[in-house]
């Protein structure tokens, strides 16, 4: 059995535009000790994370009290928009999620992010197998992860955890076969 927690990075200052060095915000930083907590034991075997600082940051609370190094895979990075900041976000991602094959000029498309990121995952399973992994990761990352597994995750459950910030997502897999999914509101626990 192989167990994968992804982990949605905490409260992000949407000040910084700049997506790889966006940091968390002081809430942000409080609230990767809720993830540190419900991780405590659950017998974790390696870290890993997207490239980008906020979920370095989330995970890496954890990884500190366990004195794990985080392994950055950068195939688990958050979508590219587009090389410019994006006013209208909703109806972006109303449009994405309604067509996966839709991207900006210069962005990615739900279909193109969620092949990168179900490689990395399939990576992470022959590599990990039968191993406890945390996984640093991003709302649109991880939905079209979840989407992978469950197509009737879309548009409105997209919207639905946007907010929530830490999120973790189990996932167990028996063999390189997904046997479960579990969504985890931290802020319940």
């Amino acid at each position: 059995m192989t167990i994968v927690y992804f982990v949605r990075h905490a409260e992000p200052d949407y000040n910084n535009h700049d997506d790889r060095k966006r940091e968390l915000t002081a809430k942000g930083m409080k609230d990767r000790e809720l993830v540190s907590r419900y991780l405590s034991d659950k017998n974790v075997d390696v870290i890993l994370s997207s490239p980008y600082k906020r979920s370095v940051d989330t995970v890496g609370h954890f990884a500190d009290i366990k004195h794990y190094p985080v392994e950055i895979i950068e195939d688990f990075r958050e979508r590219k928009t587009d090389s410019v900041w994006i006013e209208d976000f909703t109806a972006f991602s109303k449009k994405q999620w309604s067509d996966f094959s839709y991207k900006r000029s210069d962005g990615e498309s739900l279909s193109e992010v969620q092949a990168r990121n179900i490689n990395a995952l399939r990576t992470v399973l022959e590599k990990y197998k039968d191993k406890t992994v945390v996984v640093g990761s991003h709302g649109t990352a991880l939905s079209t992860i979840i989407n992978y597994f469950d197509s009737s995750f879309g548009y409105d459950e997209f919207t639905e955890i946007k907010s929530l910030m830490p999120w973790i997502v189990k996932f167990v897999f028996c063999g390189g076969e997904l046997q479960s999914i579990e969504a985890i509101n931290v802020f319940e626990k």
